[in-house]
């Protein structure tokens, strides 16, 4: 009988890649044509609802990078050993001999209920089931799913070739484990709670979130108060037009942006031991970037219009 080789089995990645990329691009037009008005405006609610609306339009943009990058990244690799799922930074090494079944989710007598987060290309999160517990979600849509059943939890997966998964596990379990494989769970916090334990992680979190906290609470006490400024200077070096000082506020928030992008970056990073000089250097980066900020800001707000 023919040994069963390591395979990987993607998720149906078009439709998602699709929402996703469409949704990013949209969102970020949204976020820049909202900044950009909320330069222009004067003090009142205009002003105010372009800053809302440039921050709505920006807060869910981390979110669909890591589910885009996810979908790409992510999928099911069968082995004789073990099973290992993988979604992102989420990582389930699971001994073949642990798995109890598999079948589809449709052959189920009372249907699944969904987490959440239930969007094209990423179907994430926990439920609990009448009669199968616990349920995680590591899957792309919410139909053709399959489930994998071990004594702790059920998976909802969902390849791209189910059929061809259902056989070829099939085969693994009848063939046998030739070394058992050490189960593994990796979860997205356990990295952020891995880098947090080493000091200088620690100190460059900490120092960019302080900066950031403090600027912004500087910028909403000082902008009201303030005039007309200049937030800058054209081609020939001489001042823009004045602008109202209130506009300043969206400089702390450029920065908390630039500062939680850099952060996200880095634990992407950090995960891999040969990479984490680099996540050392995008923090440093970003805890720098904020020290930027804050000087900008500090020569905005004294230097005369």
């Amino acid at each position: 009988m023919a040994r069963v080789k390591s395979s990987h089995y993607p998720p149906p990645r078009s439709r998602g890649l699709a929402f996703q990329l469409g949704a990013g691009f949209f969102l970020t037009t949204v976020a820049a044509l909202a900044t950009w008005q909320a330069f222009e405006s004067d003090v009142g609610i205009r002003l105010t609802l372009y800053i809302l609306l440039a921050a709505l339009a920006a807060f869910p943009l981390p979110f669909l990078a890591y589910w885009g990058w996810s979908l790409l990244t992510g999928g099911y690799t069968l082995s004789r050993d073990s099973l290992r799922l993988r979604w992102g930074l989420r990582v389930e090494e699971i001994p073949l001999s642990d798995v109890e079944w598999v079948r589809a989710a449709g052959d189920l007598a009372t249907p699944l209920d969904f987490p959440w987060i239930r969007l094209p290309g990423a179907v994430l999160g926990f439920r609990r089931h009448t009669d199968l517990g616990m349920v995680e979600y590591m899957a792309a849509q919410p139909r053709d799913l399959l489930l994998v059943a071990t004594a702790k939890r059920t998976f909802a997966i969902s390849p791209e070739e189910p059929a061809t998964f259902v056989q070829e596990f099939a085969r693994a379990v009848e063939l046998g484990s030739l070394s058992p494989a050490p189960k593994t769970s990796i979860y997205p916090t356990f990295i952020v709670v891995e880098a947090w334990g080493n000091p200088l992680a620690r100190y460059l979190w900490l120092a960019g979130l302080l900066l950031n906290i403090g600027l912004l609470a500087w910028t909403s006490l000082q902008a009201p108060g303030l005039g007309n400024i200049s937030l800058g200077y054209a081609p020939d070096g001489s001042p823009l037009a004045p602008s109202p000082g209130v506009q300043t506020i969206i400089l702390p928030l450029v920065s908390i942006l630039f500062f939680l992008t850099g952060w996200l970056a880095g634990l992407f990073f950090y995960r891999r031991p040969n990479e984490q000089t680099l996540a050392f250097i995008i923090w440093g980066s970003g805890t720098l970037t904020s020290v930027l900020f804050l000087i900008s800001t500090l020569f905005i707000l004294t230097t005369p219009a």
